[in-house]
């Protein structure tokens, strides 16, 4: 089953919290003793910190052996302005020696990139999505970044282009209107919610797209222990939501199964869902989600879910 998962690397970027190098590179380490060879990342995760991590380890690994992908749209430029000392406003513990800049355009998508490539000490990455069009302008995003990571394919310099979202109507219209051939949909078919099931995984046939699932504890509401420090959307939890998923743990117990381990599984059952993307900064956390995706889960609980009312 490794082969279905993918490890996030924007907690290692000190999302919410600040993480030690060698904190990162313990997770990093469980990640590839686990199996896992696919990787992503973004210039947005800490300022560039995630992808500097990620590169620093994967460049002791042949290169032909993982996967990776990163995202272009913000770019990330000394700041000039106002500093209050850290970009935790924007989530993260680093220092807010930089901002991001928003450019969809052909020059701004290429020179994400090849910043990337430098923080990654890579020359090139397999897969380059369109990060968050729908925080800035979904509009021009789409209308010009689709068309520049359609360039950088047809030149070669990448194999695979998509987008990377939270919203699924901002996926339904990238994969309607550009040439795309991944969509990573973040916290929008998970165990607590489904709604990229109405309209975008159906896309998976029409179009021939890969989808990844990410976010599939919802920011830690998922997670074993429903951390009174999740978040949601990078927000507070709403409470009907954090009920839902009290629900979500008294059934699956019911069934001896552990929440996290159904969460991981449950996109999984999709056949449009390629794989699963989950991002921690423990490695004892990616070493338990290893064991849940391997747990042998009763096929009964998914009917018993939809008979409480909690799936669809």
């Amino acid at each position: 089953m490794t082969a279905r998962i993918a490890l996030g690397a924007a907690p290692l970027g000190n999302l919410y919290r600040e993480v030690s190098d060698e904190d990162a590179r313990a997770v990093l380490e469980e990640a590839w003793t686990g199996g896992i060879r696919h990787y992503d990342t973004a210039p947005h995760y800490g300022l560039g910190l995630s992808e500097r991590r990620l590169g620093a380890f994967l460049r002791e690994r042949p290169r032909d052996s993982f996967r990776l992908s990163t995202k272009a749209g913000r770019l990330i430029v000394p700041n000039t302005g106002r500093r209050r000392g850290t970009d935790e406003a924007a989530g993260f513990v680093v220092p807010d020696d930089h901002v991001r800049h928003w450019d969809p355009t052909s020059d701004g998508i290429r020179r994400s990139l090849d910043a990337s490539l430098e923080r990654l000490g890579m020359d090139r990455v397999d897969t380059l999505l369109l990060h968050d069009p729908d925080a800035y302008d979904l509009d021009e995003g789409l209308r010009q970044g689709l068309p520049a990571l359609a360039g950088l394919r047809e030149a070669g310099l990448v194999d695979e282009i998509g987008i990377g979202v939270n919203s699924v109507a901002a996926a339904v219209r990238a994969v309607r209107e550009g040439d795309l051939d991944v969509v990573m949909i973040a916290g929008r078919y998970t165990l607590l919610e489904q709604p990229a099931a109405e309209e975008l995984l159906p896309l998976r046939r029409e179009r021939g797209i890969r989808v990844l699932a990410a976010a599939v504890f919802n920011s830690g509401l998922l997670a074993s222990d429903a951390p009174a420090t999740a978040h949601y959307d990078y927000g507070p939890v709403p409470p009907e939501l954090a009920e839902r998923t009290e629900r979500l743990r008294e059934v699956c117990a019911r069934s001896g199964v552990p929440l996290p381990a159904a969460a991981l599984q449950y996109p999984l059952r999709h056949p449009a869902v390629d794989r699963v993307v989950v991002g921690t900064a423990r490695a004892a956390e990616l070493r338990a989600d290893l064991r849940h995706l391997e747990r042998e889960i009763p096929a009964g609980l998914w009917e018993t879910l939809r008979e409480e009312g909690l799936l669809a």
